[in-house]
């Protein structure tokens, strides 16, 4: 990991190192953070005459070998003070980052999730998600409509808040950075899909896009979930957010198993903000409050939330799990009462 004492690179230094690489069979990857532009030696970098020789040049501050399986996400790379932003908002520095909507968007009736909108931002989310695609484990469920993409931009439109949507594939990618969304959501069933993470980190890397990607659901270590973000901040895309969901094996009662305990362990390994997802981790709207207080207490910088104004007539999971747009403005007072009382990393 390379940072250089300027912001970034100049054309002719990067040039310059990237020759000096070029001798060791490595190459450099140009990371553009918030603050500044780190640059990740890729290759064999253990070549201890090339360290010395980029350390000497009279524009770098400083050559760090990170002794990690991901070299970017580690709390001690280049990226440790690197800030995720929605808008004028910092994800999880003065209050939890709310993001709330129906689990689906309903394209045959567009007006309740447009209400749905606006009456979570009455409440204090500061940005919206709705399924315009949807994953599903049987083939002949509702699979989501090109149509709601509109919706969603509407209410975007309409209420000034960000965007979180769900891609899965290279078309769905492509639609949603057109459309210039501002949260590419990875789900459960897609969170080790390398070659997918690979192309969302590649083709947002020069967009305004963050990533929020979801623990997998069989995944049981926090090293192999930041492992898969890794995948998306080495191709350029370093606005990236974990989000626990739950795991398996389901806990009885639950939907899945909760685990939001997790985010201490990643708060220690590495420098992204965690956004937990409680309506998929309990699966219950009954549960929402009590999940996301923990998520708060053991650190949580966010959370993400399924909210529908009218849960019985919402789609996907939203009559299960969706809580009431009044029930997001008690769970939102309650969570920012606690939010300065968190487990915060040592």
């Amino acid at each position: 990991m390379i940072i250089p004492k300027a912001e970034k690179l100049q054309p002719a230094e990067l040039k310059e190192v990237e020759g000096i690489a070029q001798e060791f069979d490595c190459s450099i990857l140009e990371i553009d953070g918030r603050n500044r532009c780190v640059y990740a030696i890729l290759g064999n970098e253990n070549h201890a005459v090339m360290f010395k020789r980029i350390a000497g040049l009279p524009y770098i501050r400083k050559v760090d070998m990170i002794e990690s399986s991901y070299k970017l996400m580690d709390r001690r790379s280049g990226l440790s003070d690197h800030i995720v932003r929605m808008g004028e908002t910092e994800v999880g520095k003065d209050a939890p980052f709310i993001i709330g909507g129906p689990c689906t968007i309903d394209p045959a009736n567009p007006s309740l999730y447009l209400e749905t909108a606006h009456a979570l931002k009455e409440v204090g989310v500061d940005a919206l998600r709705g399924g315009v695609w949807k994953p599903r484990t049987n083939p002949y469920s509702y699979q989501g409509d090109n149509n709601a993409l509109d919706i969603i931009l509407q209410a975007r439109e309409e209420t000034g808040l960000p965007i979180d949507v769900e891609v899965m594939d290279a078309e769905q990618l492509q639609l949603a950075l057109e459309a210039k969304v501002d949260v590419l959501q990875v789900g459960t069933r897609n969170a080790l899909n390398y070659s997918l993470l690979k192309q969302i980190g590649r083709m947002s890397a020069e967009t305004n896009s963050a990533v929020l990607l979801k623990r997998g659901r069989h995944m049981a270590s926090p090293d192999e979930f930041i492992a898969a973000a890794e995948y998306i901040v080495a191709e350029g895309n370093p606005d990236v957010m974990l989000c626990p969901r739950g795991t398996t094996p389901a806990l009885d009662g639950y939907r899945n198993h909760p685990d939001e305990s997790v985010t201490p362990l990643l708060k220690n390994r590495t420098w992204a903000p965690v956004v937990v997802d409680p309506s998929h981790s309990v699966g219950h709207a009954d549960y929402v409050l009590a999940c996301s207080l923990a998520a708060i207490a053991y650190g949580a910088d966010g959370l993400c939330i399924e909210s529908h104004v009218d849960p019985q007539r919402g789609i996907g999971d939203d009559p299960k799990q969706a809580i009431t747009p009044q029930k997001m403005g008690e769970l939102i007072q309650a969570c920012r009462s606690a939010f300065p009382n968190r487990y915060k990393v040592g």
